[in-house]
This record gives C-alpha cells, structure tokens and sequence, in this order.
C-alpha cells in the first residue's frame, strides 16, 4: 500500500455524496414549505419505514435512546422490574433502562456472533424478570426464535435495540418485528443513517404506537391536551426528509456493504476471528468486527498502514464509571469481547479495492501475530 494512501474508517461526506442533490432538494422543500416539526414529512416517512419493516406502525423520535425509554416506559411494567439484556451492548441499551426506572440483569454473548446467547437466558431469570431488551450487534438478528419462544414460557415483554440491524433478517422477518417494539437509531453513521440525531419506534401494536405518539409530543397528540406525562422527542421535519431520501436507496446500500464484506470473507487470513455467518440470518454489516487477541497491536499496525479502524466498544458496560452500583458481578465473554474486538472499514463510501487494501495490511501483520 502506497504510505500516502489513508482508508478512513468512514467519511459521512463520502457515504453521502451519492445523495448531495436530492438531500438539498429535500431540505429546500422542507425550508419552503414553513413547517418544521410533525409535519408531511415525519408522517411520509412513518409510513415509509413501516412499509419497509413490515411493522403496522412507525413513531419517529429524535434519536435511538429516547426510542428506547419511550418503548420500555409504554410496556407499564412495576417500576424496579428486571430487564434481562446483553452484557456486551453499547451502554445507551443499559441506559434506557435505568433512566425508565428498571433493573438491567445482565446476560453473557455468544462469542461467535457477539450477541445474546439464549442459552444463558434460564440462569438469570428472576422472579422480578419482566422483560427482554436484545440488541442486534453489528447488522446481526439475534436468535429471535429461541429469545421468543423463551419470552413467551415466561410471559416477557420484548424490545428490541435494532440500531445497528436496519433490513437485517432472520428467516424473512425483520429486526424490530419480533417483540412489542423495535427501537431504531438513524445515527449518522448507521446503515440508514440521518444528517443528525434521528430515531424510530416501530411496532404492531394500536395501543402502544397510540401512546407513543402522545408521549413523544408532550404526553399529547391534540394541541394544549395532554394524556400523559411525556417528553419532547420528536422527529423534525429536515431529517425525515433526509431519511425518505436515503430510506429508498438502502437496499442498494445494504448489497454495497454485504459485498464489501465477501470481499473479506474471501481475502482476510484464518489467524484472525471473522464473522460467522449462518444460513437463515440475512446479516447487513452495519460493522464488519473482527476478532484478536493482540488486538491493539493490529489495530496500530493498521494505522501505520495508512488504514483506520475502530473498536466497538472498548469498555465493557459493567466496567463503566456511570454503572458502578448499578451493575455487579463478573462478566468474562463481555470483557474477553471488549479487548479483541476490531472493527475494519465497511461504509456504502468504500468500494473493493479499499477492503483488499485493508486485507493486504492486515496478513502484513502475520509475523508479528506470532511472535
């Protein structure tokens, strides 16, 4: 690789500049029209997104968390109810349940695919257990049929995280249709990515979109009329425009991402732990993780390769200042995660020769993989 060459593990510009000319068109449209908050937009893309998800109802928030607390306060489960959620998640999962007034009972991953294993899931169950928040890592389903059938033997509520699974599938059904509620980021950088904070509650329940629409608003739905003691988070006006643009492209970028990652699957040395793949999940790379145990030294190799990467996330939640008294107890898959984990270039702005590129750097570590 050429020492002036640098692969950005993402550039927004880049990812978006696909889109520059009917993002401005969209946000023209929005600026003229004089209105800018629940408005055609948000209703247009409501519908939209819920078409896509194969949910009845989509309710657009101002970002991922708050679509979370909303969801886990609307459930009315008994304040100080366990919430059964994964020990490696990124901390806004564990956060939505403290800030909604429950208890987050942490449960190890599966090694191999980073996300809950329900295998676990009878070992934390507790008489005070009402529920399941399950994240879907890195663009892969969790085991929905085994979480499912487990939530249902023991009368569980679930929601589920699916900030980083937008169009991801197990069998043919979406993330974020398995439980009450499926809870969605539009983060910049997610797969289906806003220009700014953004986030969705999608679900096939009448009453629970129903309150969420109250609640998001104030606790209202008609003016100075308030049912609820609600928030303000709404989606604006600007990015649901944003995302109507960007909503009907992500397929196509969903394919781009899933076929940067056969090139590693086809290129990235055996020594490395690479994503495992199975037949009935349909996986859409939101990060491309994977794993070693000299990981820092990789990842710093990397850069003095010209080639950037990320780790998602190098403190395990329990191991989090904000958590202490909050989470106890020993966690080893979680932290054994957290210090191997890399996560490699993987943006709709790459194209194949980056991915080759970051390959041909990586087996340029092999020796000292071994020493």
């Amino acid at each position: 690789m050429s020492e002036a060459r640098v692969i950005e593990y993402e550039s927004l510009a880049q990812s978006n500049a696909r889109f520059m000319a009917e993002l401005e068109a969209a946000a023209t449209r929005v600026i003229r029209s004089g209105w800018y908050v629940l408005g055609q937009e948000v209703s247009a893309f409501e519908a939209e997104f819920a078409q896509y998800v194969g949910a009845k109802h989509c309710i657009g928030v101002a970002n991922g968390l708050d679509a979370l607390i909303l969801s886990i306060e609307a459930l009315d489960l008994p304040k100080g109810s366990d919430i059964l959620v994964a020990s490696n998640t990124y901390i806004a999962t564990i956060l939505a349940i403290v800030r909604a007034g429950h208890k987050p009972v942490l449960v190890e991953p599966e090694l191999a695919t980073f996300n809950m294993d329900p295998v676990q899931l009878p070992q934390v169950i507790t008489p005070n257990t009402r529920a399941i928040c399950v994240t879907h890592l890195f663009g892969k389903t969790c085991r929905m049929d085994a979480i499912g059938a487990f939530a249902r033997e023991h009368g569980l509520k679930v929601v589920e995280d699916c900030a980083q699974s937008h169009g991801a599938k197990l069998g043919s059904q979406m993330t974020g249709t398995f439980g009450a509620a499926g809870c969605f980021s539009f983060y910049p950088t997610k797969n289906l990515g806003a220009i700014g904070d953004a986030g969705a509650v999608v679900t096939d329940d009448d009453a629970l979109a129903d309150r969420l629409r109250h609640t998001r608003n104030y606790g209202s739905k008609q003016k100075y009329v308030n049912r609820y003691v609600g928030v303000n988070s709404r989606l604006d006006e600007l990015q649901a425009a944003m995302l109507r643009v960007k909503l009907r492209q992500l397929d196509e970028m969903t394919t781009h991402k899933r076929a940067l990652a056969e090139v590693y699957f086809a290129h990235l040395p055996d020594w490395v732990a690479k994503p495992v793949r199975r037949a009935d999940e349909f996986d859409v790379f939101h990060i491309f993780g994977i794993r070693h145990s000299r990981r820092d030294a990789l990842r710093q190799h990397l850069l003095d390769s010209g080639v950037k990467t990320e780790v998602h996330y190098p403190v395990a939640p329990h191991q989090q200042q904000a958590m202490a008294g909050i989470l106890c107890g020993s966690y080893p898959k979680a932290e054994e995660l957290h210090a191997t984990e890399l996560s490699l270039p993987i943006s709709f702005g790459h194209q194949s020769a980056d991915i080759l590129a970051v390959c041909q750097a990586i087996h340029g570590f092999q020796k000292t993989a071994h020493s």
